[in-house]
C-alpha cells in the first residue's frame, strides 16, 4: 500500500506535463474570408454611417449585381461587451436588408470555459440560431422565454458567454439597423387616450363654442392677402383697403365622436348610426363653415380634399372623397347657418391621438398661370377639454436591464439558497466557541454543509472559482476596470464577496475547508475511506512541509504567464481540475478525465493530496493570510511539547511539530478545537481534571480526620 501510494503522489506532482494537454490556441478567423463563404460571387466594401451621438459605426455593404444582398459588422467594432474573461467574443454578423440575421460567426473569443472543454461545433450551433429571425424580435438565452420573446437555446457550462454574444449580437444589429434606416427605432411610444363615453352632458352652441369643445379659424380678406404679400400672385394693386375687413373664410371644428359633442350637434340617433359606422381607433372630424369653401369643387372621386389637413406631431393626415360625409343638419337651435357642413372619417392608419393637441389647416390657393398656382396654410389649433378623454395610467416602464442585471435576475433562486448557505456557515464561525464542545453536532454540521458545497455549489451552479478567476481580476484591475465583467456570474461574485471577508476575519482557511467544491468532495471521499478502513497514508512532516512550496511554484509559473498572455495562463491552468469535474462535469477528452479521476482516487489513501501540494488557488488565497483580523483557533502552552495529540489528528498536517498551526495551511475544519475542549481527550484538561479530583480527595481524607 505504501508503494501505491508513493506512485500516486509522484503521478500528482507530474503536473507540467498533464497542463500542456491544455495547450490550445483558438485561431482568430478572417472575415472577408467569411463573407467570401456565405455571400459567393458578391463584391463587399466598407463603409461608416453615423449612429447614436453622431458616432461612426463601421459595416460592410454586400452586394451583388448591383443589388445589395445584405451587411455585415464585428460586434467588436459596433457594441463591444467584455465577457467573463474581461474581452469580449468578437462575433462577424450579416443582416438582410429587410431586417432579418443572415449569419453569425465567432471571430475570436478568449474565454476559459470556450477555449478548453466546450468544442466549436456547439458555439456554432449557437449563432446558427439566429439565421431567420427578425432584428425586432427580442432573445432569451436558456430559461423561459417572456412574453414576446424567443427562446435560445444556451451551451451547458457557458450561460454566461452566450449570453454576452446574444447582447452583442442583438444589440448590434439593432443599432446598425436603425442608423441605416433598415428598422424604425420603436422605444417611445405613447399609449392613445380614449374618448370618454361615460361624459354626456346637455350643452347649446355657446357652451360648446365657450368651452373650448368646438374652436374657431376665421379668416378676414386682409389676413389672407398679407399672407401672400411676398409671393408672386399678390396683387396690391388691386386689393381695396375697405374689403381688407370683410369675412374671408368662418370655419368651426371639432371632433363629432366625442358623445357630448356629437350627441348635442347631430342627436342620438346620427349620432349612433355615425358611430356604428367606424372602426375601432377611428375618429370624425366636422367642418362647419361659411365663406371660402373648405371642400372647394377640384376633387374628384378618389381624389384628396386638397383645401384641408389635420396635423398631429409633425403628421398631416389629408382626406379622400370615401371618407366624407355631409351633414344636413345640426340639432342645435342656437346654431348659426352655415354654407357647408362635413365630417372627415380619421382612419384607424393615421395614428390619430385625441388626447393631445392637434391643428387644423386650411390651405388657400391661388392660380399662377393656367398650370402652377400658390399655396398658403392658415392653422387653428385644438386641445381636447379633459372630460371628454380617458387618458392612459403612466406606464411605469422599467429602464432596460443591463445585461448583469438581468443574470441577477434569471438566478434569483440559486443567490437566495446560495446566501443561505453562506449564512448557516457565518453563525458556525461566530459561535464556534459553543459548536466545538458538542463534536458528534459539529462533524454532522460539517458533513452536510460540504454535501450541500459539492452538490448545490459545485454541480448544480457551477461556482467553483479559479485562480483564472485572480488573473481576470489581475488583468482588469491593471487597465480598464469594470465591475460588470464580475456580476456576470453573480454565484461567482457572491462566492468571492465571501472568500474576501472570511479571509479577512479568519483566514484563507474557511474557503478551502468549506466553501471549494473540490475541496469538499475530495474530503467526502476520504471520509467515506476512512469509514471502510482504507489504510491512510502520511509523508513524514519534514518531507510533507517541503512540498508546500508546489503550489505556491505553480502559482508564480501561472502568473507569469498571465503576464504575458492571459489566454496561455488560462491553458496552462488546467493544472486544476475544477472545470472537467463541475463545469463540464466529466464530459471532456480523456486525458482531462483522468487527471481529475486521478486526483479524487488519491483521496482514498490520503485527505486532499491535490489541496496541499498543487493547488494554485489555495496558494493565491494565503498570501494575505497575515492580515486575518482574528485569531480564534486557541493553543495552549503545551501544545506541541509534549502534547501532540491535535497535530497528530489533524488531517492535512497543518500543526506543525511545536503546536503551532499553520495558517496558511489550515481548512478550518475546527477538529483541533473540538480536541482543545474535550476533558476527554486533551491531555492538559485530562491532567488538570486528574490535579482536581485528587485535590478534591485529599480535601476530604483531611476533613475526616
Amino acid at each position: 500500500m505504501r508503494r501505491l501510494t508513493t506512485i500516486l503522489l509522484t503521478a500528482l506532482l507530474l503536473l507540467p506535463s498533464v497542463s500542456c494537454w491544455a495547450l490550445f490556441v483558438s485561431p482568430a478567423r478572417d472575415p472577408e474570408t467569411l463573407l467570401q463563404t456565405h455571400f459567393p460571387n458578391a463584391q463587399w466594401t466598407k463603409q461608416q454611417v453615423a449612429g447614436k451621438a453622431d458616432a461612426q459605426l463601421p459595416y460592410w455593404l454586400i452586394t451583388r449585381d448591383g443589388e445589395t444582398a445584405g451587411y455585415a459588422f464585428e460586434t467588436n467594432a459596433i457594441h463591444r461587451v467584455p465577457a467573463y474573461s474581461g474581452e469580449p467574443v468578437n462575433i462577424l454578423v450579416s443582416i438582410s436588408p429587410q431586417g432579418t440575421f443572415l449569419h453569425a460567426d465567432v471571430l475570436e473569443h478568449h474565454e476559459p470555459i470556450l477555449l478548453v472543454g466546450i468544442p466549436e461545433t456547439k458555439l456554432h450551433d449557437f449563432t446558427a440560431q439566429y439565421t431567420g429571425l427578425s432584428l425586432t424580435q427580442r432573445f432569451k438565452v436558456g430559461g423561459n422565454a417572456g412574453e414576446g420573446q424567443i427562446q435560445l437555446d444556451g451551451i451547458s457550462g457557458a450561460t454566461v458567454t452566450v449570453m454576452v454574444m446574444n447582447v452583442g449580437i442583438s444589440r448590434g444589429a439593432t443599432e446598425l439597423a436603425r442608423a441605416l434606416g433598415i428598422i424604425e427605432d420603436t422605444q417611445s411610444v405613447v399609449l392613445p387616450a380614449r374618448i370618454n363615453t361615460e361624459y354626456q352632458p346637455e350643452k347649446s352652441w355657446l357652451q360648446l363654442t365657450g368651452d373650448g369643445s368646438i374652436r374657431r379659424l376665421k379668416l378676414t380678406n386682409g389676413v389672407v392677402e398679407s399672407a401672400f404679400s411676398n409671393t408672386k400672385v399678390a396683387q396690391p394693386e388691386t386689393a381695396d383697403p375697405s374689403q381688407a375687413e370683410n369675412l374671408f373664410t368662418d370655419i368651426f371644428y371639432t371632433l363629432v365622436d366625442i358623445p357630448a359633442v356629437g350627441k348635442n350637434l347631430l342627436g342620438q340617433d346620427e349620432y349612433d348610426w355615425l358611430m356604428s359606422s367606424l372602426q375601432p381607433g377611428e375618429h370624425v372630424l366636422l367642418l362647419l363653415g361659411n365663406g371660402y369653401s373648405f371642400k372647394g369643387s377640384g376633387y374628384v372621386r378618389g381624389g384628396i380634399f386638397d383645401r384641408i389637413q389635420l396635423l398631429q406631431n409633425e403628421e398631416a393626415i389629408s382626406f379622400r372623397d370615401l371618407d366624407h360625409i355631409r351633414v344636413m343638419d345640426l340639432l342645435l337651435s342656437d346654431a348659426p347657418h352655415f354654407a357647408e357642413m362635413s365630417m372627415f372619417i380619421i382612419r384607424e392608419h393615421q395614428t390619430f391621438d385625441p388626447g393631445q393637441p392637434w391643428q387644423f389647416e386650411l390651405l388657400v390657393r391661388r392660380q399662377l398661370g393656367a398650370i402652377d398656382s400658390v399655396f398658403t396654410s392658415f392653422k387653428g389649433e385644438y386641445n381636447v377639454p379633459e372630460d371628454y378623454v380617458i387618458r392612459p395610467q403612466p406606464i411605469m416602464t422599467e429602464p432596460e436591464r443591463t445585461l448583469w442585471q438581468q443574470v441577477w435576475l434569471d438566478k434569483k433562486i440559486e443567490i437566495v439558497i446560495l446566501l443561505a448557505g453562506l449564512t448557516v456557515l457565518m453563525g458556525v464561525l461566530f459561535f464556534q466557541d459553543v459548536l466545538v464542545r458538542y463534536p458528534r453536532l459539529l462533524h454532522n454540521v460539517r458533513h452536510w454543509f460540504l454535501v450541500y458545497t459539492v452538490l448545490f455549489i459545485g454541480w448544480y451552479c457551477a461556482g467553483q472559482i479559479s485562480i483564472v478567476n485572480v488573473f481576470t481580476f489581475l488583468n482588469a484591475f491593471m487597465t480598464d476596470f469594470n465591475w460588470q465583467i464580475f456580476l456576470l456570474d453573480p454565484i461567482i461574485f457572491i462566492i468571492w464577496v465571501a472568500v474576501a471577508v472570511t479571509a479577512l476575519m479568519w483566514g484563507r482557511g474557511v474557503f478551502c475547508g468549506w466553501l471549494c467544491p473540490f475541496g469538499a468532495l475530495q474530503e467526502l471521499i476520504n471520509h467515506f475511506a476512512r469509514k471502510l478502513h482504507i489504510p491512510q497514508f502520511e509523508l513524514p512532516f519534514a518531507v510533507h512541509e517541503r512540498l508546500w512550496a508546489i503550489k505556491y511554484l505553480v502559482l508564480l509559473a501561472l502568473f507569469g504567464l498571465s503576464i504575458q498572455s492571459l489566454s496561455l495562463a488560462e491553458h496552462y491552468a488546467e493544472i486544476e481540475p475544477f472545470k472537467t469535474t463541475f463545469l463540464l462535469r466529466f464530459s471532456r477528452e480523456w486525458g482531462f478525465v483522468a487527471w481529475a479521476g486521478l486526483i479524487l482516487f488519491s483521496n482514498l489513501f490520503q485527505r486532499k493530496t491535490f489541496c496541499r501540494y498543487l493547488c494554485p488557488l489555495g496558494a493565491a488565497l494565503s498570501v494575505p493570510t497575515n492580515i486575518k483580523l482574528f485569531d480564534w483557533l486557541k493553543r495552549r502552552k503545551e501544545c506541541g511539547q509534549p502534547c501532540r495529540v491535535c497535530a497528530n489528528e489533524c488531517e492535512i498536517q497543518a500543526i506543525q511539530p511545536d503546536g503551532v498551526i499553520n495558517q496558511r495551511e489550515c481548512h478550518y475544519c475546527l477538529d483541533c478545537q473540538m480536541t482543545y475542549f474535550n476533558e476527554e481527550k486533551c491531555p492538559p484538561l485530562l491532567l488538570k481534571a486528574k490535579k482536581k479530583k485528587k485535590n478534591a480527595v485529599q480535601i476530604i481524607d483531611a476533613v475526616e480526620i
